[in-house]
């Protein structure tokens, strides 16, 4: 199914019949995602259908099996990768466990100057830790910049690692589950952390990956839905992210809420008919 349509001046990210085949097994069907300037698309799916694969492609950390993959213009596989990430905020949770939890805080969002791993491989000047402390009081936690990053709590981790997303004043923010691993107090901190950046018209555009509707911030614009590789549907929040949609791409029947504070919840309508143990 196409996400595709209009002008392609000033596109951000162009997939173009995309696929990723592993040990003969299907991660993406063939896929068409267009991402303009100005947007904020969260992509939903459950577990394995999809989502971190087609974040991954669109980083330029994993090559489809077929497909063009253009991001802020350049192509993948006629580009240097490593000069275009330095372009890219990307934070997952595979590329997290890469950086040694013994670096301080404020050497974790050096890093990405480079879209390094390790500070060790590059020299860093006092603008650079001046951007970095910046970076890291943006996200509320400037007071962790000397701490080694073993030593914060689960939520603090996250906040400094989408901290770092930022390092480069960057074209395009791609956030894999940001709010894994987190309690409801820090999914909810991670949550108005993101706020910040996807109500802020000055930001870059953002793709948010999660499968829970409860974590999406205010100010998201586009949602793309995927199901076993494939899309479900994908277009502007306010006209496709809905009941049945939502159903679809979960194979269950949802219910789904904007609350008074611009937030979703879902649910199934099974789990209110459960019976209840008398007492």
């Amino acid at each position: 199914m196409s996400a595709l349509g209009g002008s392609d001046e000033g596109e951000v990210l162009r997939l173009v019949d995309v696929s990723f085949v592993r040990d003969g097994r299907t991660i993406l069907a063939p896929l068409t995602w267009r991402v303009l300037p100005g947007q904020r698309w969260v992509v939903l799916g459950a577990n394995g259908s999809g989502k971190t694969t087609l974040l991954k492609i669109a980083s330029m950390y994993e090559h489809p099996s077929s497909g063009d993959v253009r991001v802020l213009g350049e192509q993948l596989g006629r580009t240097d990768v490593r000069v275009l990430r330095r372009r890219i905020g990307y934070m997952s949770p595979s590329l997290a466990v890469q950086l040694r939890p013994e670096l301080r805080c404020l050497d974790i969002v050096l890093t990405a100057k480079y879209a390094a791993l390790e500070p060790w491989w590059h020299r860093y000047d006092d603008v650079d830790e001046t951007r970095a402390l910046a970076c890291l009081d943006r996200m509320g936690v400037a007071w962790l910049a000397e701490r080694p990053l073993v030593t914060t709590s689960s939520g603090e981790q996250q906040r400094v690692l989408l901290a770092r997303t930022l390092m480069n004043d960057p074209a395009v923010l791609l956030l894999d589950e940001p709010s894994a691993r987190l309690d409801l107090g820090g999914r909810e901190q991670l949550v108005l952390a993101l706020a910040e950046l996807t109500t802020d018209p000055d930001a870059p555009p953002l793709i948010l990956v999660t499968h829970h509707l409860d974590e999406v911030p205010l100010g998201m614009t586009h949602v793309l839905m995927l199901r076993d590789g494939q899309v479900v549907v994908a277009g502007p929040i306010d006209r496709v992210l809905n009941s049945a949609n939502l159903s679809e791409c979960f194979g269950m029947p949802l219910t789904l809420e904007r609350r008074d504070d611009g937030r979703f919840s879902a649910w199934s309508p099974r789990a209110a008919t459960v019976a209840r143990v008398p007492t």
